[in-house]
């Protein structure tokens, strides 16, 4: 259980994970690389096999390089008992709702979801005999309450959607599943703990891709779930059951972005927001989703739950698929590719369209998804000017 509750996010960043026992006295917890563990004794090797998760045991459950760095994300979410690392975003997701799910059991999910996870839920929990239920992540209210069917066992939330940037009433959604039994889990990688407390808003297992914001220089691929007392367990072991570890070498990694995280999350937000309002006020933008925008629906749960905007958004300009690609093709300060969170700026064409199942999205014009680094605004704002002028311009 995490005991840093009363000192603030930029203080935890900084601080957490890094106890004597982690870092041998001295700043930054070292790089432990081991698969065997040596003991000096059979008595003190059977000793820590009655107690394998309280020690040095075998390379696959830890060393002080990957424990400080679960202790430093328990920290982040005050009121959870741990963390339990992953080789990515989707494993941490996969092993969490594997460590909740029985066959026989349904999946409540929203339809805003990651693609790897549908992808998931639409292939392996199948085949285990798991049902999946897709549902409209803007509910509200008694419709949250009518989600719900004898069956349901867990519900599944990413708030805001990584594509289509709606903003779910969590507290809301946790409050209806635990008054049934129901465990809430919570994809948090858009706003990570320092934005959205997910824990303190009543989610049972809050995880984050950490290759995103945590690592913050796209160079390492890992995942995290943190859990509230009473379901830590249930997610170590089944973790532990599947395999999973993470290298040292890619714990400390993290670690070492993590300090810096809230620092960099405050510009990728800033830069974003101006950004996207700048966006707004261009011809031949048809919109833009970003969840801090007051005309954005959902604005008012965005202003109560959160504590602050990432870098992640998108917008639609009117014309064809043609000219969106004049338009991503022209950009020189941002680059084409997948994920986000990195010092890099990037943009993405998306279709969330094709990935939509309980309700029809309707796009507003062709998208483009942004990701905002840490680069000039003023700079990224003339290169999205010039490309939009590029758009513009018949093939």
């Amino acid at each position: 259980m995490s005991d840093e509750q009363g000192k603030g996010p930029a203080t935890r960043v900084v601080e957490a994970g890094r106890r004597k026992a982690w870092t041998q006295g001295i700043v930054s917890p070292p790089v432990w690389r081991a698969s065997t563990m040596l003991f000096d004794d059979v008595a003190a090797l059977r000793d820590a096999t009655r107690r394998p998760d309280e020690g040095l045991y075998y390379g696959r459950r830890g060393s002080p390089t990957q424990w400080s760095l679960a202790d430093a994300l328990t920290a982040l979410e005050p009121g959870a008992a741990g963390t339990t690392l992953h080789a990515s975003g989707t494993a941490a997701i996969t092993t969490a709702l594997l460590a909740v799910l029985e066959p026989g059991d349904e999946l409540l999910m929203t339809d805003a979801a990651y693609q790897p996870t549908r992808a998931f839920c639409d292939g392996l929990l199948t085949r285990l005999g798991i049902t999946t239920r897709y549902y409209d992540p803007r509910l509200r209210g008694a419709d949250i309450d009518a989600l719900f069917a004898p069956a349901t066992r867990a519900i599944f939330l990413e708030s805001p959607g990584s594509l289509t940037f709606e903003v779910q009433d969590v507290p809301a959604f946790c409050a209806a599943a635990r008054a049934r039994g129901v465990t809430s889990l919570i994809d948090n990688t858009w706003a990570t703990p320092l934005l959205f407390p997910a824990i303190a808003r009543g989610v049972d297992i809050t995880i984050l891709a950490c290759t995103k914001y945590v690592v913050g220089h796209s160079d390492v691929m890992m995942g995290s779930a943190t859990a509230r007392p009473g379901l830590f367990e249930r997610v170590r072991k089944t973790s532990q059951a599947l395999g999973q570890c993470v290298s040292p070498d890619d714990a400390f990694l993290a670690s070492r972005g993590l300090r810096t995280m809230d620092v960099r999350l405050r510009q990728h937000g800033a830069s974003a927001l101006e950004i996207a309002r700048w966006l707004q006020q261009q011809p031949g933008v048809a919109t833009v989703l970003h969840p801090a925008l007051s005309e954005m629906p959902g604005y008012d749960l965005f202003q109560r739950d959160f504590l602050g905007a990432s870098g992640l958004f998108a917008f639609a300009i009117e014309g064809d698929d043609a000219a969106r690609v004049r338009l991503v093709d022209a950009l020189q300060h941002f680059g084409i590719g997948f994920s986000w969170g990195g010092f890099e700026s990037l943009a993405l064409p998306i279709d969330p369209e094709t990935m939509r199942t309980a309700v029809p999205w309707q796009s507003p014009g062709k998208m483009i998804r942004l990701q905002i680094g840490l680069e000039s605004t003023a700079d990224l704002i003339s290169d999205l000017n010039q490309a939009l002028h590029a758009a513009a311009q018949k093939g």
